[in-house]
């Protein structure tokens, strides 16, 4: 039998707050068992670009990263976002180890392939070195990934959080039962966007594909839809979306995804 294995991404104005971010590491870290945590920090990494006059460069709500872009975004996810999370996990006696996708040879990526629109140093995942990052877990790390690859041949690439974690959830299921948890301001996938309790709770493939039809899921949420189902697909025993409050044993009102 598979040991579990939890995943949490988490993003948006969750990293922003100090006082949400605080609350939400204080949950990760009583989480039983095997864990990972991903970040991402593009809010911050435009803040501290315009502070450095380096633009944040943005097509169809997607950042465009050219090389001084790339700079800020490796300062701001390995160093500042990660490891202010990584200090407050170890305050929480999770003893928490700062990840990016060199790391340990973790994830590998490619450029994203220049089609109608050039993206820049921005890298699609090739493969989870899942050996290496197993150890660290049975070594008793917790795993804190930021949002960036490399490609074998020192070119780090700034690589979506979200599809980071999903990728992360398929390449561990082969030797874990692994739970993906998207943790962001809402809680959960919503009915109606103008009623924050119209909490879809549960959604299986059909109903997925119904609420695509209507126009229900739309907009930012579409990619990371795309991304739960894509690792329930392959492998992953169960997907999660919410706010913090989700991981909380006794709240039951967030949205879980299956097959």
């Amino acid at each position: 039998m598979k040991q579990k294995l939890s995943i949490l991404k988490i993003g948006g104005n969750v990293i922003e707050d100090d006082q949400s971010l605080s609350h939400l590491l204080q949950l990760f870290s009583k989480i039983e068992g095997h864990k990972i945590l991903v970040h991402g920090g593009g809010k911050k990494a435009t803040e501290i670009g315009n502070t450095l006059g380096i633009e944040a460069k943005m097509i169809n709500g997607r950042r465009i990263t050219n090389a001084e872009s790339l700079d800020v975004a490796i300062m701001v996810y390995a160093g500042l976002v990660n490891k202010k999370i990584v200090a407050q996990l170890q305050a929480f006696d999770c003893n928490a180890i700062g990840m990016s996708g060199a790391d340990g040879n973790a994830i590998l990526a490619h450029k994203r392939p220049v089609k109608e629109v050039d993206f820049g140093f921005v890298g699609d995942v090739e493969s989870i070195h899942s050996i290496n990052i197993s150890n660290l877990i049975k070594a008793n790390f917790t795993p804190v990934f930021c949002a960036l690859t490399h490609d074998g041949n020192g070119q780090l690439f700034n690589t979506n959080a979200d599809t980071i974690a999903a990728e992360l959830a398929i390449g561990m299921s082969s030797e874990f039962e692994t739970t993906l948890y998207y943790c962001f301001e809402k809680k959960g996938v919503l009915q109606s966007i103008e009623d924050e309790d119209s909490v879809i709770q549960h959604i299986n493939l059909k109903k997925y594909e119904a609420l695509l039809a209507n126009g229900t899921i739309a907009d930012g949420m579409l990619p990371k839809m795309h991304n739960c189902f894509h690792a329930l697909q392959h492998n992953v025993k169960k997907v999660c979306i919410g706010d913090s409050n989700m991981l909380l044993k006794e709240n039951s009102n967030f949205t879980t995804l299956t097959l």
